[in-house]
């Protein structure tokens, strides 16, 4: 998901939400409201309307809901809800601060729907990503999703790693952290092949398996993790 995306996602709500209002809509008042092109309104319609949507169009009038219909309440899974909550630490660091704070905004409201065994991960994963300040957008990984719900519900995992002098290993791991930086994520975990707490780059994680058994949570901040370790990373 790139930053435009991710700009796209409050606006798209926040257009859905007005056209339950009943009101008819344009695109020109659409995209003043929003700051946007009168063309990237009509990518927006067309997009709600492939998602579902039963918008109606009137030529030369503007745009309005099918008469009855309404939203049905959303529910998130688990993994679209942590999608949400790494998107919104990716662009806590961006320079457009009205941005930050409509996202975070779309992010609270996100929360609110969540069940509350869902809704306490989330916030248990929020508190284990930490995003360097100058991240590149480039970061890339196959296995952020899993790792995620790996962390959330205190699962081992099993990994065959590559490190830098291009040695596999088998790994059976516990999940605690998640960093981004330098184009490259970087899951922390305490692997029980060292019996120690290492670093894993998640591009070079050949194979993720999550397991069934669980591990006790560990007592430390993702802060308190790098003071004490992050000067001897396994990557």
């Amino acid at each position: 998901m790139n930053e435009n995306d991710i700009k796209r996602i409050p606006r798209l709500i926040a257009i859905l939400t007005q056209l339950q209002t009943k009101r008819l809509l344009t695109a020109t008042g659409l995209a003043d409201k929003h700051g946007v092109s009168v063309r990237t309104i009509y990518r927006d319609i067309r997009a709600l309307e492939e998602a579902g949507i039963p918008i109606i169009t009137e030529e030369g009038k503007g745009y309005s809901l099918f008469d009855g219909y309404r939203v049905p309440p959303v529910m998130f899974t688990e993994s679209e809800a942590n999608a949400m909550i790494t998107a919104e630490q990716l662009i806590s660091e961006s320079k457009d601060v009205s941005f930050v704070k409509e996202f975070s905004s779309v992010v609270t409201k996100v929360k609110a729907v969540l069940r509350y065994p869902v809704k306490d991960k989330v916030n248990l994963l929020g508190e284990r990503i930490l995003i360097k300040k100058n991240y590149k957008e480039e970061l890339s990984s196959k296995y952020l999703s899993l790792v995620q719900l790996a962390i959330t519900n205190l699962q081992l995992a099993q990994i065959v790693y590559v490190n830098g002098l291009n040695k596999a290993s088998n790994r059976i791991i516990e999940p605690f952290a998640l960093y981004a930086g330098d184009e490259k994520w970087i899951l922390f975990a305490y692997c029980r092949l060292r019996n120690d707490f290492r670093a894993f780059r998640l591009d070079r994680i050949q194979t993720l398996a999550i397991l069934d058994e669980k591990f006790q949570p560990h007592a430390m901040t993702i802060v308190e993790f790098l003071a004490k370790y992050y000067d001897t990373p396994d990557i």
